[in-house]
């Protein structure tokens, strides 16, 4: 007589496993995290644990043999842009086919209007493949499966942005093996899901967007893309402590996790790559939320310059990281005399922790005391900046504020400001002073110790706050 599957309680988080249930996962400490699953009984996955009785135990035969790795076509892996130089630059030069990318971001920050445009790039782009009676010769094809809206709200989004492509194709379902039906009938070479959440598979417990609903519809689409070689794309939600949604084994699962990320206050979004099988994680994408929908800022710093017809007093440029993508950013301060005996500290854009430590500094080790006057700081266009490298711009700004001076036009600032008043050196320094000097800027206020030179630029190094204060006197 057959023996009955025997059941295993597999947590969601992090995978531990128990034959029996419990209320928290001894692992990861989550509650209610552990779901019954029934493992198969006879030769497959049970059998191939361990051999019974001195003999091999009998596995199942292979769909496709075993083959050298030399014979692996290296095609297979070859990056395809998706028509948007920034996403590319976040891939990592593009999409791999078969792969599976997850796109997580806030509700409104524009995740379906980026992959709406990602789509109709797609759709536009040439493809070598012969051409149909519906379908134009050399031209791609992609499938959008939108589960959240209806198909004539997203038509005229679309009609809105300029997407409309006679190749690109939406379907408004749910239903993950409907899904799969227009897949099977249309044969895309781009699958868009929006969004993994919403979509429900037949046969699995939970309601859509559960633990077991998202987890086996993300192993269902990545089996998809496996065994077809269709890129899929993901989107998916975010939490109030803006991780993605649901169980940790959808990162796990997925190729790519990107983030899009970006202030309701400001247009400027930020693309970032938290996971990459196929190319770093340090890259950045920068776009802006415009009323024809989303456009990519492949020079971000013009965009946070671009209002800089004058250098009034209280501002400095500096150079921020943010990957490996040197921006400028603006640093702005104002001076407020008060009575108060707790004059305010207001910091926007920049570390607020770091702020209030150099202007003491500047009291201490400069004699430039603010204990009298309201000090208020921010950078311009929602730009965050919270790297010390751009402590030596806020200290200069709120001089330059003090003494009613501007700083030098076209001059940027770099330095990390330290508790004795020393100027400590910044990484990247040769990569920020490049970008600064492509742009036009021909001064730069710098930390002692490094000889570098940039063409077209005069480079002044200081090692105290002392000194910065008189370079720019």
């Amino acid at each position: 007589m057959a023996k009955k599957p025997r059941s295993v309680h597999t947590c969601s988080e992090c995978g531990y496993s128990t034959p029996k249930w419990l209320g928290r996962c001894p692992d990861c400490g989550g509650w209610g995290t552990l779901t019954e699953y029934r493992a198969p009984s006879g030769g497959g996955a049970g059998a191939a644990g361990a051999a019974v009785g001195g003999k091999l135990p009998v596995g199942l035969t292979p769909t496709s043999p075993a083959v050298p790795i030399s014979r692996i076509d290296p095609a297979t892996a070859t990056t395809v842009s998706t028509g948007i130089g920034e996403l590319d630059r976040v891939l990592g030069d593009g999409i791999v086919p078969g792969s599976v990318v997850l796109l997580a971001g806030e509700p409104g920050v524009g995740k379906s209007t980026l992959l709406l445009e990602v789509a109709a790039r797609w759709a536009a782009q040439p493809a070598p493949a012969a051409g149909t009676e519906d379908r134009p010769a050399g031209t791609r094809t992609a499938l959008y499966i939108t589960a959240e809206e209806s198909a004539g709200q997203v038509r005229m989004r679309a009609q809105r942005t300029g997407g409309l492509q006679p190749t690109l194709y939406l379907a408004a379902e749910s239903d993950l093996d409907v899904v799969f039906g227009h897949v099977e009938q249309l044969k895309p070479s781009l699958l868009i899901v929006d969004s993994v959440q919403t979509m429900h598979i037949s046969g699995v417990e939970g309601v859509a967007g559960g633990v077991a609903q998202s987890r086996a519809t993300t192993a269902a689409l990545t089996t998809l893309a496996k065994t077809s070689g269709i890129p899929v794309l993901l989107v998916g939600h975010v939490t109030k402590e803006g991780s993605v949604a649901g169980p940790r084994v959808l990162e796990h699962l997925v190729d790519v996790v990107l983030t899009f990320e970006g202030d309701r206050h400001s247009s400027l979004r930020m693309l970032r790559g938290i996971k990459n099988r196929f190319g770093a994680t340090d890259e950045v994408g920068c776009f802006e939320q415009t009323g024809d929908g989303i456009r990519e800022v492949a020079d971000p710093s013009g965009l946070f310059l671009s209002h800089r017809d004058s250098t009034p007093d209280g501002t400095a440029v500096t150079v921020a990281m943010d990957g490996v993508r040197p921006i400028l950013a603006e640093v702005q301060s104002l001076l407020v005399p008060t009575q108060s005996k707790n004059p305010r500290r207001a910091v926007t854009g920049l570390d607020a922790t770091r702020v209030p430590m150099v202007l003491a500094v500047l009291s201490a080790r400069a004699g430039r005391p603010s204990f009298d006057r309201e000090v208020y700081i921010a950078t311009v266009g929602g730009m965050k900046v919270g790297e010390p490298a751009a402590d030596l711009a806020v200290a200069l700004a709120t001089v330059s504020a003090m003494d009613g001076r501007p700083i030098a036009p076209k001059t940027v600032v770099l330095g990390e400001v330290g508790l004795a008043g020393e100027i400590r050196r910044v990484p990247d320094l040769r990569r920020r002073l490049q970008e600064a000097a492509r742009l036009g800027y021909v001064s730069a206020i710098v930390p002692a110790g490094d000889e570098l030179r940039v063409p077209g630029m005069r480079i002044t190094r200081v090692a105290t706050i002392g000194e910065a204060i008189a370079a720019v006197g």
